[in-house]
């Protein structure tokens, strides 16, 4: 197995998550007490409030990137087919699966690469929190308090399957979290490794590629029914915070890397990918 792998730095991406349009993010129809919804969605078991599972936010990343990328579904988990290198030297050129890590199983599928994957494999870098309603009084969980909605926090959309001989109409009702809902603010931490002395060069080059998955998923949709209006998000007021080595050893402040244009945080396009890399290398040098 690698003989060191030091942890360099932690860069912690924040800001808010605006849904453009209906959200829905699907929970268990046992625990709720909603009456004919056939689509509920997923709420906090204690609060009741619809929140956003980082599972979802992670996993809809890695499948754009996988896309955009071109990398061929080489893993079945259960029903799932997902992007997930096969030999440990094509592992060691992939951003998907250094950023979003390796099922356990990898190292031990073939016995003939183990030695060779142990030398290589690196923990996981993106990790991604769940982002609750915003607490703001404009934007999230007031807002949705003080709307006449169909159900708390939530309104119901109701679609119809139409027959194509009889002209039959079955409805169905899905559960959606309203347009214009901030939740926030979302994390996600992307962990700068030196395994082995080989440096932090790669993870701070692949970090990039978290950012795009974020403009991935602004084209696309997040949760379900994306194909029939659902799920449009935006990301806003990002903010970028360095906490180095030295930082967790109480010797030094967090860097802000956060790029501004008129003391205001640049949009997620706007990010400049070569200024931040600098950035972060001459931080941890």
């Amino acid at each position: 197995m690698a003989d060191t792998i030091i942890l360099k730095g932690k860069v912690i991406i924040t800001g808010k998550l605006r849904t453009k349009t209906g959200l829905h993010i699907g929970g268990a129809a046992g625990g709720l007490d909603i009456g004919g919804i056939t689509n509920p969605i997923l709420r906090h078991p204690v609060s009741k409030e619809p929140y956003i599972p980082g599972s979802s936010l992670r996993g809809k990343m890695r499948c754009l990137l996988e896309r955009q990328m071109g990398k061929p579904l080489t893993k079945l988990i259960q029903d799932v087919r997902i992007h997930e290198c096969e030999d440990p030297n094509d592992y060691q050129e992939c951003p998907i699966c250094h950023i979003f890590g390796l099922t356990p199983d990898i190292v031990r599928k073939d016995k003939d690469k183990t030695e060779a994957w142990l030398a290589k494999i690196k923990p996981t870098r993106l990790f991604v929190r769940d982002a609750e309603l915003h607490k703001s009084d404009d934007d999230g969980l007031k807002k949705l308090k003080d709307a006449k909605l169909d159900l708390p926090y939530a309104e119901i959309k109701t679609e119809v399957a139409i027959d194509r001989i009889t002209s039959a109409a079955v409805p169905r009702q899905n559960e959606r979290v309203p347009a214009d809902t901030v939740f926030g603010p979302f994390e996600f931490i992307y962990n700068l490794y030196d395994v082995n002395g080989t440096g932090v060069a790669a993870d701070v080059a692949w970090l990039k590629h978290v950012f795009k998955a974020m403009e991935l998923l602004e084209d696309d949709y997040l949760g379900g029914y994306g194909s029939r209006g659902t799920g449009k998000i935006a990301f806003e007021d990002v903010t970028l915070t360095l906490r180095s080595q030295a930082y967790y050893a109480g010797e030094e402040e967090a860097s802000d890397l956060t790029q501004k244009h008129n003391e205001q945080p640049v949009p997620l396009r706007g990010i400049n990918y070569d200024d931040l890399q600098t950035t972060i290398a001459v931080a941890l040098a």
